[in-house]
């Protein structure tokens, strides 16, 4: 059985094929063609004359389009080279997959061979799959009028011309095709909400010439997946967060993914924005961890049973720092231009983030943010880091809930200042929570700070949970911290037990239970790490941002440029390239924004369109020496900078604009 990491991912959201490098889907895994959080086929299998084709190579022509070649044995000439050859050229749409399976004879003889193509299908959700649930499910038999299969109102129908059987008889040099359509029709959704494809998939004029070819060849990858990867709420377009289990609306995922993309695709944030806005919490409930104001960790068609007693509804609030991202997320939209009406319409939804901050976020009233699973069933953890085992102390013990994270806190410091420039922009009073900020932001350096660094955590005894982990990282350009805390910071992040040279560990080697290939224990995530550099390159820190610019290119180079949600944290000093992680989805959203993320970072770019500002303030040091960017947007308008060397050169700019450009002096 191949790991999710070794499937080849053929992809246009909402529908996604995993297979083997074969093509051959058996029902194996996570193998198959899913749409909707639901595995529409499980079985897509090819053989000639009984025996399966060789497998030779995959050529991915671009996230959508795959094509399989293999030999076909006992066909044909005798000698050593190959000459009957199956080739299966495979695309995925919004509606469906179309698989055009091939057949050429390149022998010196006529050949007739049998082809057969065999589908089937346990119509599993994508959670029963993770879990292994599918695996009890019955194996549903096709109608006797068609090639269609029916399960809880979900409709599978696949044709094929001439047939999924055929006796072809080719002369030398001839070919023969069957051509397989598969579409589905869903049920509808008893929450409201449906995993639908956009009406158009946005396309990115973005062009990068670096004299590191691997960063050109990074970029150009990730916006192919972030195309691929975009899905629609009404026509409000955001990204689905990874293939095949999180192919939905996630609050932080969505949001931290389309922050990182404004400079390329500003609608997409305004998308997600509006999107999420529309299920912000109204009610106090439990079960689904909702509060007024709160913003959604996950929207599903459908009740997601993960095993393990991990069972989370359609729609599923259980985040402590979705809606301080929202707002922070909101901010940045408008500093780069989104539209004042935009902006406006989506006031009244600040004013509630805001509110449930204070009103709801601090359950105990001791002026932090923390969280507790109150429903017996959801995640035990709610900040990114949401696994069991995420917040330990330096021997492996579990801290224990409430849990007040230390990067919540930074969001919900910048939220605060933030939103309040927000309200006072709009003519509204943001004295309330700048006042606030201030007083958390006094009340963490005294509680937060342990051995030179902020503690991951306080449990639920108010103790700072010791032990080095990547979570600092995200305090750094929230401005809770100050310039020397920052470089404290920074000095903590350089060092080995966190850096690998591939990016950074989620948790120092230093520590008990340190695992390599731990989700968040040790291994590698590239958004956490282009998190960090944003925040590095933020604060005047860019030889460490550097350091780890370098180790994601090393990384990208390694998965051939589409990173994936994770992967290994031995680091450099071990091997060669990063060991993947085996239940990784590849691509995921925010490791191909994170792309965008660290050149824009580095670049220095800061918009401010309602300002009628731009400043333009490359980091001091950086991973390579000329780099060119094109095509970025700025209010409805396009900014081109080059760098090479000391010397900057703005080559297109919006003409409304101040720019305040400097090449030679730190951030």
């Amino acid at each position: 059985m191949s790991q999710l990491h070794e499937l080849v991912t053929a992809l246009a959201a909402p529908w996604v094929v995993l297979s083997p490098r074969s093509g051959q889907l058996t029902g194996s895994g996570a193998e198959g063609v899913y749409a909707r959080d639901r595995r529409i086929l499980s079985r897509l299998s090819v053989t000639v004359d009984g025996r399966e084709p060789i497998p030779v190579h995959v050529d991915e022509r671009d996230a959508a389009t795959h094509q399989y070649v293999a030999m076909v044995e006992g066909v044909g000439d005798t000698r050593h080279d190959p000459t009957v050859m199956l080739y299966r050229t495979r695309t995925v749409d919004s509606d469906g997959l179309t698989e055009r399976i091939t057949l050429v004879n390149r022998s010196r003889s006529a050949i007739e061979c049998r082809l057969d193509v065999a589908l089937g299908t346990d119509l599993a959700g994508t959670a029963a799959v993770r879990s292994g649930a599918a695996t009890s499910l019955p194996q549903l038999t096709p109608s006797p009028d068609g090639l269609s299969w029916e399960s809880d109102d979900t409709r599978v129908i696949a044709t094929a011309d001439p047939g999924t059987s055929a006796t072809p008889q080719l002369q030398p040099g001839e070919d023969f095709t069957i051509t397989l359509r598969v579409t589905a029709d869903f049920p509808k959704s008893n929450t409201g909400f449906t995993i639908d494809p956009p009406a158009e998939r946005a396309a990115y004029d973005v062009t990068v010439r670096c004299d590191d070819k691997r960063v050109e060849r990074w970029i150009d990858r990730s916006l192919e997946d972030v195309r691929a990867l975009q899905l629609a709420a009404d026509d409000d377009r955001y990204l689905g967060a990874g293939p095949p289990w999180y192919l939905t609306l996630f609050g932080r995922d969505s949001l931290i993914s389309s922050g990182m993309l404004i400079p390329v695709d500003p609608g997409l944030a305004a998308g997600t924005l509006r999107a999420l806005a529309a299920w912000q919490g109204t009610k106090v409930d439990a079960e689904s961890a909702e509060q007024p104001g709160k913003i959604p960790h996950e929207l599903r068609a459908e009740v997601a049973d993960h095993g393990g007693g991990l069972v989370l509804p359609a729609a599923y609030y259980g985040t402590h720092d979705a809606t301080q991202l929202w707002i922070t997320t909101l901010h940045k939209a408008w500093r780069w231009g989104m539209p004042a009406e935009e902006v406006r319409d989506l006031l009244p939804n600040l004013e509630r983030a805001l509110t449930w901050m204070k009103e709801y976020a601090d359950p105990d009233g001791d002026g932090f943010l923390e969280y507790v699973d109150e429903s017996g069933h959801g995640l035990a953890n709610q900040g990114w880091k949401d696994s069991a085992d995420a917040v330990q102390w330096p021997d492996g013990t579990l801290a224990t809930a409430p849990i007040a994270l230390c990067e919540v806190q930074g969001y919900a410091y910048a939220a605060a200042i933030k939103g309040a420039e927000l309200l006072e922009a709009h003519d509204e009073s943001g004295d309330e929570w700048r006042e606030w900020a201030v007083a958390l932001q006094e009340r963490f350096r005294k509680t937060f700070w342990v051995d030179g660094y902020p503690a991951i955590a306080l449990d639920g005894a108010k103790n700072p949970v010791v032990g080095r982990a990547s979570n600092m990282g995200h305090l750094l350009g929230t401005g809770l911290l100050d310039a020397d805390e920052e470089e404290l910071v920074a000095e903590v992040l350089a060092g080995a037990d966190l850096n690998s040279g591939f990016g950074l560990r989620t948790l120092s080697t230093a520590m008990t239970r340190f695992n390599p290939l731990g989700y968040h224990t040790g291994s590698v995530w590239p958004h956490d790490t282009a998190m960090t550099v944003q925040g590095l390159f933020a604060t005047g820190q860019s030889d460490v941002a550097s350091s780890y610019t370098e180790g994601l290119i090393r990384a990208a180079e390694a998965f051939d440029y589409r990173l994936p949600e994770l992967y290994g944290g031995r680091g450099t000093s071990e091997e060669t390239t990063p060991t993947p992680y085996p239940l990784s989805c590849r691509p995921q959203a925010w490791a191909a924004a994170s792309a965008v993320a660290v050149l824009v970072a580095a670049l220095g770019i800061e918009p401010d369109v309602p300002g009628g500002t731009l400043v333009i303030n490359p980091a001091e040091s950086m991973p390579w020496n000329a780099l060119e960017v094109s095509g970025l947007r700025v209010g409805g308008e396009t900014l081109s900078v080059r760098l090479d060397g000391d010397e900057l050169t703005v080559l297109e700019a919006p003409q409304s604009a101040v720019i305040s450009a400097n090449a030679d002096s730190p951030r």
